[in-house]
């Protein structure tokens, strides 16, 4: 048997059972104030949050993000439905996050072109390109890419964090490296 949850881009994804009824056990443990299961929510979706947040925030910013995610939802648990659908709520907080992370003006202030960066290796320009171009893909396979090729989760791992199906995340990896190389000239 399978449970079913929205995300915010209305595309039915599917938790398993036995994930879906141990976040219900954590939320319900969480609700009457057990921390240790809030924390255990926490290990379970830091990563997949890490992952959403990096597809659509500045680098620098996630750290902080993931944390408001995680104290929105702490202190929105009551409001939760549905225990089971904690990862997809989870997962609709922490892109309405980034989008309003978007809203917010900031002055930028421009910086010497001299400026040494203190951590410029060849491996982590490479990567920071790499993000930036797995940014401009779309959606489906740029949250895929980055829990894959940044948080290191497998692919079984993606589709029983985020509630896709093993084959969709199978098919947004492989399209979505494709993309990738394409846009990196490989």
């Amino acid at each position: 048997m399978e449970i079913a949850s929205l995300d915010t881009s209305m595309v039915l994804t599917m938790f398993s059972a036995g994930h879906a009824s141990e976040d219900a056990r954590l939320v319900r443990a969480a609700r009457e104030g057990d921390e240790s299961a809030f924390a255990a929510l926490y290990e379970r979706y830091a990563r997949v949050i890490h992952g959403v947040l990096l597809a659509r925030a500045p680098r620098a910013d996630i750290e902080d993000l993931v944390q408001d995610v995680f104290l929105s939802a702490w202190n929105r648990l009551e409001s939760l439905r549905d225990p089971a659908a904690f990862g997809g709520w989870l997962s609709m907080i922490a892109r309405n996050r980034a989008t309003d992370f978007h809203r917010q003006t900031v002055d930028a202030v421009e910086l010497p072109d001299d400026l040494s960066a203190p951590e410029s290796s060849s491996a982590r320009t490479e990567a920071l390109a790499a993000l930036d171009v797995i940014r401009t893909l779309p959606q489906a396979y740029r949250e895929t890419l980055v829990l894959r090729l940044v948080e290191g989760l497998t692919g079984p791992e993606i589709a029983d964090r985020t509630g896709l199906t093993p084959a969709s995340v199978r098919v947004n990896l492989h399209r979505g490296m494709g993309l990738l190389r394409a846009k990196l000239g490989r």
